[in-house]
């Protein structure tokens, strides 16, 4: 239950950092939340990886869908990959990952029992 709650934490805090802050806040969010959540290594990463890619995935999709993949289609010509869809998921795991690598690093902070 622990996790679930940092997790809707992280996904809170860091959709209102993202209004005001630029994207890296949110790997600030995540530092602070997993230095205050007292998780392990593992847990506070998939605190982070989860939290942010949800939200990540959240507001891709709100802003993706009005549009009719339009942007989407277009990033992933770009970068050369088959579909929007891949470009979504990447997006996601990109933000996954600055998320949790950033939890795990305030999980690193605490001190040793």
């Amino acid at each position: 239950m622990k996790l679930i709650g940092s997790v809707i934490l992280v996904g809170i805090l860091s959709a209102v950092a993202e209004l005001l802050l630029p994207w890296w806040s949110v790997a600030i969010v995540c530092f602070i939340v997993a230095v205050f959540a007292r998780q392990g290594g593992a847990r506070a990463f998939l605190m982070g990886f989860l939290g942010i890619g949800l939200l990540w995935l959240v507001e891709a999709l709100v802003r993706d869908i009005p549009n009719h993949h339009i942007l989407s289609t277009r990033m992933a010509a770009i970068f050369k990959l088959p579909s929007y869809g891949l470009f979504i998921v990447v997006t996601i795991v990109i933000g996954g990952l600055v998320g949790g690598l950033a939890a795990w690093s305030g999980a690193l902070l605490q001190p040793r029992k």
